[in-house]
């Protein structure tokens, strides 16, 4: 029976795989906090931690009529950004995917009452909330399979939720399958208006769009490091209203796998909370509990004791 063993709320904003000395230029002469903790992350998780694939829940990447699952047995290429080519410019990438287990994921749509399609065409774009965490996770440990699934647009909070169902049942299908799952997106994500934007690129929190932004992120950030998945989903239709990037989808595949508000796994920092011109971007970490994910029992279970 296959097992999550590790998540992550991570951030890919192209700030970090822009130059050290331009980072550093946009930051007032500091590094971004974010760099380090993946670089942390890498060699404290993705180096030690005994797993096979890992499933990047991708903000970046909308869907309309179902969710798609990446199911290339490789891919390979030069990534260039749509969105900032100057600084995300023929980035090679080459990774193995895991078929078997887009397969597994996609068998569980209908039993979750949802649409999930497995895709292996090698002209399918990739996204660089993936291309940039693989670059820093990934790259050079040639063994671990990376697989994608996007957020799907016209899906609410419920429909993400699903495809976590779905995928934890397909991880659970495949025998002795090790899964890390990497939620990749941000919180609030409101940016400064172009003409005004150049002011706020420092990473100081003082930059984030709103302060009422800053403090929503705040407050789902302490509630996420203390394990209070139940508050965050509970909470989640006020934490809509200030924007977090694809309404969070990323983050709701990732709880609807490890058991939703049964989950009480807390987060651990891997960076510091902060700006990227306007948005609120922070690393966090969930270590699989020694007792499994959800630390009480399920509600039907409960209701037969």
């Amino acid at each position: 029976m296959g097992e999550i063993v590790g998540a992550g709320l991570l951030a890919h904003v192209p700030t970090i795989v822009l130059p050290e000395e331009t980072r550093k230029e946009l930051n007032e002469g500091r590094e971004i906090s974010l760099v380090p903790g993946l670089r942390r992350l890498r060699e404290e998780i993705f180096e030690t931690l005994d797993h096979d694939t890992v499933v990047v829940l991708d903000s970046h990447w909308a869907t309309t009529v179902e969710f798609v699952v990446s199911a290339h047995a490789r891919r390979a290429g030069l990534f260039t950004s749509e969105e900032l080519p100057r600084g995300m410019c023929r980035m090679p990438y080459d990774y193995p995917g895991d078929p078997e287990l887009a397969s597994a994921i996609a068998q569980f749509g209908d039993r979750h009452g949802t649409w999930i399609t497995p895709i292996d065409d090698p002209y399918l774009p990739v996204h660089y909330a993936t291309i940039n965490l693989w670059k820093y996770l990934g790259e050079g440990l040639p063994d671990k399979k990376w697989l994608s699934i996007g957020v799907c647009q016209t899906g609410d909070t419920e429909d993400h939720l699903r495809l976590g169902r779905a995928l934890a049942d397909g991880i659970a299908a495949l025998p002795d399958r090790k899964v890390v799952l990497v939620a990749s997106g941000a919180l609030s994500h409101t940016f400064w208006p172009l003409r005004q934007l150049r002011a706020h690129e420092s990473s100081e929190p003082s930059h984030i769009r709103t302060p009422e932004a800053r403090a929503a992120d705040e407050e789902c950030v302490e509630r996420l490091e203390r394990g209070e998945h139940a508050e965050v989903l509970r909470t989640m239709p006020e934490f809509l209203t200030h924007k977090p990037e694809a309404r969070f989808g990323h983050y709701l595949m990732m709880i609807g796998a490890l058991g939703e508000e049964r989950c009480s796994a807390p987060g651990r920092a891997y960076s510091s909370y902060e700006n990227s011109v306007g948005t609120g971007q922070m690393h966090l970490w969930f270590d699989r509990p020694a007792d499994g994910w959800t630390a009480t029992p399920d509600r039907s279970e409960a209701s037969l004791a």
